[in-house]
């Protein structure tokens, strides 16, 4: 992971800026995602949605301000993120992103003058294969709207979708990367995907039957090109491969849940938490993935 070297940023005047994340069970790692903000910004909040392992003791330890919350759906709990923060601009942060030295002299500069010149910014979140520093060459994950003036734009109140909405106002783009070590291993990505595509089936809008069989068949290759190819994680090896395959296998289990749920004669879904992993590496047609507890992160 990156590291900030303290003396670069010792004597800095912290921005009036809030930087608010959402945690669960994130001892190993949420650290490192404060320390990459924690001596430029006024406040880091943390909301812990029920931690049983040492996130808590680790957050307050690197001096954060730790609320509580019993988990409430994704938009939901980051809404209630941002009204614990003191300041009207906020950055929001995963448990397992990390600021960039270059994203946060961006930052910095957007606040040269005062307040920014947009009411809000996407960042680009790229992501970490396990076992790795950075990312792959070239990578191309994720753009989202991160930092914001919370006067004017908030997080979108759904159980499932954690995206600010912005509307038709100008968002401005910053071109530094935070670094999203979204998954501890391959398995801990299966179990967070087979968690949330299960979650985005059952709130999915309903389609015909057509168009589900349409899907079943389409989803897997579409999704497989647009992250193996459109995403680029053909510049990261048989890890990248790997990943794609099992993006594209899950979001095909998503459809075949729809299925399930509006045609199956048996419309209840199995909730077992003790299933084990729904993907051997590399099947295309992967079985029914575990519930468990619904916090996943995007991946």
């Amino acid at each position: 992971m990156i590291s900030v070297a303290p003396q670069q940023v010792f004597f800095m005047k912290k921005l009036a800026l809030s930087c608010f994340i959402i945690s669960k069970n994130e001892a190993d790692r949420i650290a490192q995602t404060i320390r990459s903000v924690a001596s430029w910004v006024d406040e880091v909040v943390v909301v812990d949605s029920e931690s049983t392992d040492a996130t808590v003791h680790v957050a307050t330890t690197e001096g954060c301000r730790v609320i509580t919350q019993p988990w409430l759906g994704f938009g939901p709990q980051k809404r209630f993120a941002e009204d614990q923060c003191r300041h009207p601009w906020v950055l929001n942060l995963d448990a397992d992103e990390v600021v960039t030295p270059a994203l946060r002299e961006e930052i910095i500069a957007a606040f040269a003058n005062g307040d920014p010149a947009e009411i809000a910014y996407a960042i680009p979140l790229d992501l970490v294969y396990p076992g790795e520093e950075r990312p792959r060459p070239w990578a191309r994950d994720h753009l989202y709207v991160r930092l914001y003036d919370r006067r004017v734009v908030r997080f979108r109140d759904s159980l499932v979708h954690d995206a600010v909405v912005t509307g038709d106002r100008a968002v401005g783009v910053l071109r530094a990367p935070a670094f999203h070590y979204s998954f501890r291993t391959y398995a801990d990505l299966k179990r967070k995907l087979a968690e949330r595509m299960l979650l985005s089936a059952e709130h999915a809008n309903c389609s015909s039957r057509m168009a589900l069989l349409a899907r079943l068949v389409l989803e897997f290759p579409i999704n497989f090109l647009k992250y193996y190819v459109t995403r680029r994680h053909f510049t990261g090896g048989l890890k990248g491969l790997r990943y794609a395959w099992i993006q594209a296998s899950f979001r095909q289990v998503k459809v075949a849940h729809m299925w399930r749920t509006r045609y199956s004669r048996h419309r209840t879904m199995v909730r077992r938490a003790d299933q084990t992993s729904p993907l051997p590496e590399f099947v295309l047609r992967p079985q029914t993935p575990p519930a468990g507890e619904i916090y996943a992160e995007r991946a």
